[in-house]
């Protein structure tokens, strides 16, 4: 088992502000998912991985319950998912994942955060042919014997099985397979930290340290607006 390439970077927030934009983050998924299936998690897989998730952060378990509550509201927003595709400084591409009740406030503050850090916002398709979606499962290694566990999903669609840079255990599956694994997980007693589709770039773009930080530095602008989710690259 090696390490793993990890495709995300962690924005440079503090403690607290990291954890708001978390909990912010999970509350927009939990509308989404409630919306789509109810807010029973025994019959929607997507709102039961979006509760481990959100244990996975610490988040209240009142919290968690309040944003069910909300979703079922009649006045509140519906979100939905949007994908952005640009370019970072150098070549670097981009994929913005946001939840929005605004598509037209989301596009525009997204486009300016690229044009101020050099970056360009580009059309559907511009980008994401780049990158591969993929299901990916975050496990505490206590209690698991890596080897066994390949063994025993590889007919779940297992793809890569390696560690990140603090110990974790990363499965990762198709895109398609992702409910089958999370469903093999599930039975195997096994509760992950966090489970989440990402985008791996097919290849990577190398840079120098002067010409990743002018890279970070859109990610990190890009990270801090209330209605992105994520946001990936193909910086190596």
């Amino acid at each position: 088992m090696g390490r793993i390439f990890e495709v995300r970077k962690s924005t440079m927030f503090a403690r607290y502000d990291r954890m708001a934009k978390q909990f912010s983050r999970i509350g927009k998924e939990i509308n989404i998912a409630v919306k789509k299936g109810g807010p029973d998690p025994n019959t929607n897989p997507m709102l039961r991985r979006i509760m481990q998730n959100a244990k996975g952060v610490n988040m209240p378990k009142d919290r968690i319950e309040s944003a069910i509550k909300n979703a079922l509201g009649k006045d509140t927003s519906n979100y939905e998912e949007v994908l952005y595709e640009g370019y970072a400084p150098h070549g670097v591409a981009v994929l913005v994942v946001t939840a929005t009740d605004n598509t037209t406030r989301t596009v525009a503050n997204v486009r300016s955060h690229f044009n101020k850090c050099g970056g360009s916002l580009g059309n559907s398709g511009s980008v994401a042919f780049l990158f591969k979606q993929c299901g990916a499962f975050k496990l505490k290694p206590e209690g698991l014997n890596t080897d066994d566990l390949e063994l025993e999903l590889i007919d779940n669609g297992l793809e890569e099985l390696g560690e990140d840079s603090e110990g974790n255990i990363i499965v990762r599956c198709g895109f398609n397979d992702f409910g089958n694994m999370q469903k093999a997980l599930e039975e195997k007693g096994i509760t992950p930290v966090s489970s989440e589709t990402e985008w791996i770039p097919l290849n990577t773009v190398e840079l120098n340290e002067e010409q990743a930080n002018e890279v970070f530095k859109l990610i990190e602008r890009v990270e801090q607006d209330d209605d992105v989710q994520h946001v990936f690259h193909n910086m190596g």
